[in-house]
């Protein structure tokens, strides 16, 4: 019986001299106490030594997988045959067997074996030190582990950890020193910063022009369009600045060199970051684009740790601030961090933007996951995912429009107008009108309000009016009927001739009343001369006593 042991430096077979000695598993490990014991149980049969490191990790790798490498398989075809061998792995036990026609056994007694043989594995086999077996596990093991993890210098992302720090500090220091151009120069020319608007080509202007007097023959095609370029130039002719001088001039494109330059350096940069980002996070570069993706593994810290991240963390990273702001106030929390700034999210509306950042997050944390512990390279996984979340956002903006439009299941209903009513697509929808031909006739109209006007009984303002005259009336009754009593007194030490002359004055005087009472009455309305006829009917049985008193009272 054979016995097959991987090591470091190569494969080892060792012939079992005595197999009784394996049916006693529990005392086997006393026959390896020391190397004498161990070299009379074993024996070494054959090595085969490999030739580098990468044979060693090739060798080492399939074994794991449980498969023979070539040089295994030419090994054993030489030295096993007829024989029975003993593995450590069943896996590669049956691939031996089948390929190679070889008995293989494993079992307790075999693993029992190996362990004794590894104690005193410099011992059995000769020329191999424990100052050469350290090294050669230790490169293997960091060989493998390497492999395992599937380790690349591509897989780098602090490469775009500095790479984006560095991009929002280049974009800082263009934004510094484009003010400055457009500030210093300005002096001289300040109608050019209205004119041109963007400070790549306003340095660039600056410093093909020099002095604004320049402007009228230069040629700024290359730079502006025709139409900036013809203000630029009447500009310069009816400009306020004041005059510099050539020293000045100088600096200022000095200046213009450096924003041009920074400006080329941020361009290449960014190049430098888009293929980073596609071949370390490709999934995650086609969800959120490239800058969004840096911003996002930079804040984490690495893609590893952003991974472990939950979408709900994806969704507001970069918004601590204010979630914790929110969660010490008892407000709403934010909806999002710095995946706001992705394509998606600009494109929704601001009553979407919520819910598309938390699929946007789920979908993100997917393609995170994906990128940094998956096995393929390529961004399939992301399109996909990106896909599915434009058609969710054109659903979305769908149900909207087909609530309003009608478009949705159903047919709109036609609602009645309700003053009540504050919102709803059909508040504002009324019911069509139908002509009414029998509003065009006007006599029945004129006939129904005369009839009403007769009929229409007297209100109460009216009636209290009336209360109020008939004791006006009576008062004046009663101050008349004194009145006359008095007269009447006089009358009698009077001589007849002076009656005569008070009676005239009394008639004279109650015609002229009632001539104006008339007058009074005709003045009135419609309304009123009813009122009074109502008034005087009633009054009207009460009336001819009076006159029969005042009658009497006169003949006495």
């Amino acid at each position: 019986m054979l016995v097959l042991f991987e090591t470091p430096a190569g494969f080892a077979l060792f012939k079992v001299l005595d197999e009784g000695k394996l049916s006693k598993v529990e005392d086997l490990w006393t026959n390896f106490s020391s190397a004498d014991t161990a070299r009379q149980v074993v024996k070494l049969k054959a090595f085969s030594k490999f030739e580098n490191t990468s044979e060693a990790l090739e060798a080492a790798t399939l074994l794991i997988d449980g498969k023979a490498s070539k040089g295994l398989r030419k090994f054993l075809r030489v030295h096993c045959e007829n024989e029975t061998l003993g593995v450590a792995d069943s896996k590669l036990g049956n691939v031996i067997k089948e390929k190679l026609k070889i008995d293989c056994v494993h079992n307790n007694a075999v693993m029992e074996l190996m362990r004794g043989v590894r104690n005193q594995l410099t011992e059995l086999i000769s020329g191999l030190a424990v100052q050469d077996m350290a090294p050669m596990s230790l490169g293997l093991s960091h060989s493998l582990s390497r492999y395992k993890l599937k380790f690349s210098a591509e897989k780098v992302d602090t490469m775009i950890v500095q790479a984006i720090g560095l991009l929002d500090d280049l974009d800082k220091e263009l934004n510094t020193y484009a003010m400055r151009v457009r500030e210093w120069y300005g002096w001289h020319f300040p109608e050019l910063t209205k004119i041109i608007q963007d400070n790549i080509q306003y340095a660039r202007a600056v410093k093909l022009m020099g002095d604004r007097v320049n402007a009228a023959v230069l040629d700024f095609s290359e730079i502006l369009s025709e139409e900036v370029e013809a203000e630029v130039k009447e500009a310069s002719v009816i400009s306020m600045g004041t005059e510099i001088g050539e020293l000045d001039l100088a600096n200022i494109r000095e200046l213009c060199d450096q924003v041009l330059s920074l400006s080329e350096y941020r361009a290449q940069l960014y190049d430098y970051l888009k293929s980073r980002m596609n071949t370390i996070a490709p999934n995650l570069t086609a969800m959120v684009g490239e800058l969004v993706g840096a911003r996002l593994i930079a804040h984490g810290g690495s893609l590893l740790n952003l991974a472990k991240q939950p979408g709900s963390t994806v969704q507001i990273l970069g918004a601590e601030k204010a979630l914790f702001r929110a969660l010490k106030t008892k407000h709403a929390t934010p909806k999002y961090g710095l995946i706001y700034h992705a394509s998606l999210i600009g494109q929704a509306a601001a009553k979407f933007k919520g819910k598309i950042s938390r699929s946007l997050a789920a979908k993100t944390a997917l393609a995170i996951r994906c990128d940094a512990l998956g096995d393929g390279q390529d961004n399939t996984m992301g399109l996909e995912n990106r896909a599915k979340l434009e058609a969710r956002l054109r659903n979305l903006e769908g149900k909207e429009l087909g609530r309003f439009a009608g478009s949705a299941k159903g047919k709109p209903k036609i609602e009645a107008y309700d003053k009540d009513r504050k919102k709803g697509p059909g508040g504002l929808i009324t019911p069509a009108k139908t002509y009414n031909p029998s509003a065009d006739s006007v006599i029945g109209q004129i006939n129904s309000a005369m009839d009403e006007d007769v009929q229409e009984p007297p209100s109460v303002a009216d009636k209290k009016k009336e209360k109020k005259e008939k004791k006006k009336k009576k008062g004046k009754n009663e101050e008349d009927s004194t009145v006359k009593a008095e007269e009447d007194v006089v009358e009698e030490a009077e001589p007849e001739v002076v009656k005569k002359e008070k009676k005239k004055k009394r008639k004279e005087a109650s015609e002229s009343a009632e001539l104006q009472n008339g007058n009074d009455e005709l003045n009135g309305g419609e309304k009123k001369k009813k009122r009074k006829k109502h008034a005087e009917q009633e009054e009207s049985p009460e009336m001819p006593i009076k006159k029969k008193g005042k009658k009497k009272k006169s003949e006495d």
